[in-house]
Parts: structure tokens; C-alpha cells; sequence
């Protein structure tokens, strides 16, 4: 410490405290702000990946729905194509499923996974062995190569979940 309280570096001890203060008070702003994006973000990536579930199983048991939402953690997709800006990546084949719902005529319920465990299982199969065999070849791009690549990763991953379910081992 040097003379009249002047520290070494020609600052007021006062001043000195002062502007560490600020400096700890910026700081904490920025890592509260870094927190609420980080927050705002996973939120996101729930909602999106609720919404994508809701247009499959509105009448899905709850073990089912959570299900999903760990296979949509673990693969990080969801078995829609829904991006986490609300895009679509490609048309998945749970949506190809609703959709043919609706050519059907049913315009009410859109409830792809049914209300059981079981019936999950079969739309899940049904939408892998869609995957497997085309009904006609059409040329992909690469972004849709991929898309389509994790969907069936989450579709292997959501039927594994399922079956543990019915199996009574989740």
C-alpha cells in the first residue's frame, strides 16, 4: 500500500473496490444470461420434441410419451423430422401414417401410437419397415439421406424403449 491509501497501481483503495464490484456484477450478468439461453434452449428442444409427440399420441400412455422423449433425448431427433425451429427435415413415416389417415377420411384423430404399449410397437414397426422398403425409389439429397438416417435411429431406439416397457424392464 502506497501513501494517503493510494494503492501501487495509482487507484484509491475505494475506487479499486468499487470497479471490482462492477467487474463481479458484469460477469454474474453474463453468466445468468448464458444460463437463460442455455434454459431457453433446452426448453425449446422439449417443446419441440412434446409437439412432435402430440401429433403421433395424443392418447399415448404416459410410459410411452416418456419413452419418446428419452429416445429424442438419446438420439437427439425426434421420429417427425421436427427441427428445433419448428422445421421439417424430410416427411417421416409416422407422418406418412397420419397422413394416410387423413386420405382415408379420418379427420378427427390423428393418433398414430394408439393407447397402448403395444399398439406404439406396431406403428414404430410399421414406420421402420416403411423406411426399409419404399414403395418407390426417389432420389435424396444428402441432408435428406441424413434426416432419414436418424430417423430410423430414433425409431430403433423409441421400439427398444418399448419393448423394455411391455417387457416390465423400464
Amino acid at each position: 500500500m502506497g501513501i494517503n491509501g493510494i494503492g501501487t497501481a495509482g487507484y484509491s483503495l475505494a475506487g479499486y473496490a468499487a470497479r471490482e464490484a462492477e467487474r463481479n456484477t458484469e460477469s454474474g450478468i453474463a453468466e445468468f444470461m448464458e444460463t437463460a439461453v442455455d434454459t431457453e434452449a433446452q426448453d425449446k428442444v422439449t417443446n419441440c420434441e412434446e409437439k412432435a409427440f402430440e401429433m403421433v399420441g395424443p392418447n399415448a400412455l404416459q410410459e410411452v410419451k416418456d419413452a419418446w422423449m428419452e429416445a429424442a433425448k438419446e438420439v437427439n431427433a425426434n421420429g417427425l423430422g421436427i427441427q428445433r425451429n419448428g422445421m421439417l427435415t424430410h416427411i417421416s413415416q409416422m407422418m406418412v401414417q397420419r397422413l394416410n389417415k387423413t386420405l382415408k377420411g379420418e379427420t378427427e384423430n390423428f393418433d398414430i401410437l394408439g393407447d397402448s404399449v403395444g399398439s406404439a410397437i406396431q406403428a414404430t414397426k410399421q414406420a421402420l419397415y416403411n423406411l426399409e422398403h419404399p414403395i418407390v425409389y426417389t432420389p435424396r439429397s444428402i441432408e435428406v439421406q441424413e434426416a432419414r438416417i436418424k430417423e430410423r435411429e430414433f425409431y430403433n431406439v423409441f421400439l427398444e424403449k418399448l419393448n423394455q416397457l411391455q417387457e416390465g424392464i423400464f
